[in-house]
């Protein structure tokens, strides 16, 4: 009997559940979508405190640390254990290459500390301290030249890991706030288009078939074109936030519609329709509601795409540019082939472009089956 029971307010708690929590249950079975989640989760932690995780600021830079590799952290200096330390570096001319290298000073190294006193940054705007996660200790000579640089140094000499995690607060925000603009942008023209039907639908529909006809590229670069030189970067972010938005809102205003259409003759529309309710309190309180779990699904696959957009903007010379950085700035570099052959670790940044995109679109996937009733 006691099992009998239990079943049955299991059954109860399964019916009566709302549909946001059987979202939520389903999307808790999503393995993919679960570690996808958490991984968006460590991005978005570094974006809020990058200034305490990077060792240095963002106009940080050395010049004997040009192009040099990611930093070799060691342990044993001379046999002896001495904890995590990095060498110094030094240049000289090869004879025989003709080119100035850099090799490890092994005479002098640079312990590493956590919780080091470095440039002063904000947290969230709001919040200012020069306390960062790591840095190097003085060297064991007295020197205070000494750097760890995890994943090497561009060609001015500044550090790749600090300037990524800097870049993430441009590369991982655009996106969010160019797809909440192409939210509502696409809900109120796509409503508007699927229950007014008629000449408004036409007219909406071929301004819809135009954008999407135009190659996404010559279109950045005619918006962008339009963007008056030496902007600050606050302006600068403002107006690629708007240039993506005004690209993507297709997609969602089309999906609005059809769901418009398909529901616009239900029953429930046509009671409030008779009942004298407003055509707007109808399309808010109504319409939007039952599909807004759809909704949901389509603004998350849609953000991979501005990521890659805003990326692939700043990598053109269109978006973000130096000396503020953003992922697509820092792969600028890459642009030239030698020097991509000579000094691979400058890819790096790829590496976070597509973890971000592939963890949005698994989480996508995830809330789509999750939204699924079928399923």
């Amino acid at each position: 009997m006691a099992f009998i029971k239990k079943k049955a307010n299991k059954n109860e708690s399964y019916y009566m559940a709302s549909q946001w929590t059987l979202m939520g249950r389903k999307l808790k079975k999503h393995k993919l979508a679960k570690l996808s989640l958490l991984i968006l989760g460590i991005l978005y932690l570094g974006v809020i405190f990058s200034g305490f995780i990077a060792p240095y600021g963002l106009e940080d830079y050395d010049k004997l640390y040009q192009n040099t590799a990611p930093t070799k952290i060691r342990f044993y200096h001379e046999g002896e254990f001495i904890g995590p330390f990095v060498y110094s570096l030094e240049k000289y001319n090869n004879p025989e290459t003709f080119r100035v290298e850099i090799t490890e000073d092994t005479s002098e190294y640079y312990k590493l500390k956590f919780f080091t006193k470095g440039v002063k940054y904000k947290i969230l705007g709001l919040f200012e301290s020069d306390i960062h996660l790591f840095g190097t200790d003085v060297g064991s000579n007295g020197s205070t030249s000494g750097k760890v640089m995890l994943f090497g140094s561009d060609q001015l000499g500044r550090d790749i890991f600090s300037r990524i995690l800097y870049g993430s607060q441009i590369s991982l925000t655009i996106p969010f706030a160019s797809a909440a603009i192409s939210f509502v942008l696409g809900i109120t023209i796509g409503s508007i288009s699927g229950y007014f039907g008629g000449v408004i639908d036409n007219i909406i529909q071929r301004i819809i078939e135009v954008l999407g006809s135009i190659p996404s590229i010559p279109l950045w670069m005619a918006m962008s074109a339009a963007i008056p030189a030496g902007l600050s970067t606050v302006k600068m972010y403002l107006l690629i936030t708007i240039i993506l938005s005004l690209i993507n809102w297709c997609g969602i205003a089309r999906v609005v519609r059809g769901k418009f259409m398909s529901l616009k003759n239900e029953d429930y529309v046509m009671a409030a329709r008779i009942a004298g309710v407003n055509d707007a309190v109808i399309i808010l309180r109504h319409l939007v509601p039952g599909f807004l779990s759809y909704l949901i699904v389509s603004i998350t696959l849609s953000i991979p795409s501005s990521i890659i957009g805003e990326t692939s903007m700043s990598f053109l010379g269109l978006g973000i540019r130096s000396p503020a950085t953003s992922w697509g700035v820092l792969l600028d570099e890459t642009k030239n082939i030698a020097n991509f052959s000579q000094y691979p670790w400058k890819m790096i940044p790829l590496f976070f472009v597509i973890l971000a995109v592939l963890a949005f679109n698994f989480l996508g996937d995830g809330l789509r089956d999750a939204a699924d009733p079928y399923k």
